[in-house]
């Protein structure tokens, strides 16, 4: 059975219930990148054109990452965040995201380039890095391990998944062209580039996010818990192994979050009261003298009986 089933159909409902909200973000980055692409382009020659083209970059960038945080925000029914909310909760993120897939756009290159197989692999193996490090809060290194772990088992699916998505896209990219056609060749390219990654980016971050979900879920159920065995998501630091506290299947009390009910104080919640362990002194003063107890227990003799 295939774990993915039914994706492409959820995150077209999802897509159509938060379309305001989801195309509002996309629309925002792609106009603001658009309009300092092109006064880059206008204002400064080939520079102009280079630096514009490093917006564009950028600006993919963080369309990535908060489209990735706009479909986690959405999840539960309603999105939580604004627009500048989901900007600004994703920013953190804009590092790890940009250097894993410049990282990854290169080595698939190559992989394409060395009979097409290799690179599709890389595709299918890395096609959660982001949602990886955005809602994991994993760096862009680890990102690579985790995303292929997730997929390991499944990746004929991912990989068709996958296939599917980018037939839409290209089909929609195609109608789009034939319809700014009749425009001049800048501005319809421009509009084109614009309309297009609005309609589409959305629905690929909720296929690929969604694909993430179903994946995790898979994890989750063969016991390998949410986050590859831990607890709560790796933040990147060194702390506890990478992680911001303790990993709560083999922690600080030999696997137990706490100290484990049968043991700690000999199977006692906190020190018996009876004796047999440290008893804290007298609050009054210094700690009575103890009874001196000869070394033949013949001569020992219990002390008198307070007299009334």
């Amino acid at each position: 059975m295939n774990p993915l089933s039914g994706v492409l159909d959820e995150a077209w409902r999802m897509y159509k219930t938060f379309a305001k909200h989801l195309l509002a973000i996309a629309f925002v980055i792609y106009l603001i990148a658009a309009v300092i692409t092109a006064l880059l382009s206008l204002a400064g020659g080939t520079l102009g054109i280079l630096l514009g083209s490093l917006v564009s970059i950028v600006a993919a960038f963080v369309l990535q990452a908060t489209l990735v945080k706009a479909v986690q925000d959405v999840r539960d029914g309603h999105a939580d965040l604004s627009i500048s909310q989901t900007v600004n909760e994703a920013l953190p993120y804009l590092a790890s995201v940009a250097g894993a897939s410049i990282l990854a756009g290169i080595a698939i290159t190559i992989g394409l380039l060395l009979l097409i197989v290799p690179g599709l692999f890389l595709i299918t193996i890395w096609a959660v890095i982001v949602p990886v490090i955005i809602i994991e809060r994993s760096g862009a290194m680890a990102s690579f391990g985790r995303s292929r772990a997730l997929v390991r088992g499944h990746g004929w699916h991912v990989f068709g998944t996958l296939v599917l998505v980018y037939i839409i896209m290209l089909v929609v990219n195609i109608v789009l062209s034939l319809i700014f056609r009749a425009l001049p060749h800048v501005l319809g390219e421009g509009l084109s580039s614009v309309i297009s990654g609005t309609l589409i980016s959305p629905f690929l971050a909720l296929v690929v996010t969604l694909v993430y979900y179903r994946l995790v879920g898979i994890s989750v159920a063969a016991g390998a818990g949410p986050y590859g065995g831990y607890q709560q998501p790796s933040q990147g630091t060194p702390g506890y192994g990478g992680y911001g506290q303790p990993p709560q299947d083999g922690g600080n009390y030999g696997g137990y979050g706490q100290p484990p009910q049968g043991g700690g104080y000999g199977g006692y919640q906190q020190p018996p009261q009876g004796g047999g362990g440290y008893q804290p002194p007298p609050q009054g003063g210094s700690e009575p003298p103890t009874q001196q107890v000869p070394r033949n227990p013949e001569d020992w003799e219990p002390p008198p009986q307070s007299q009334r």
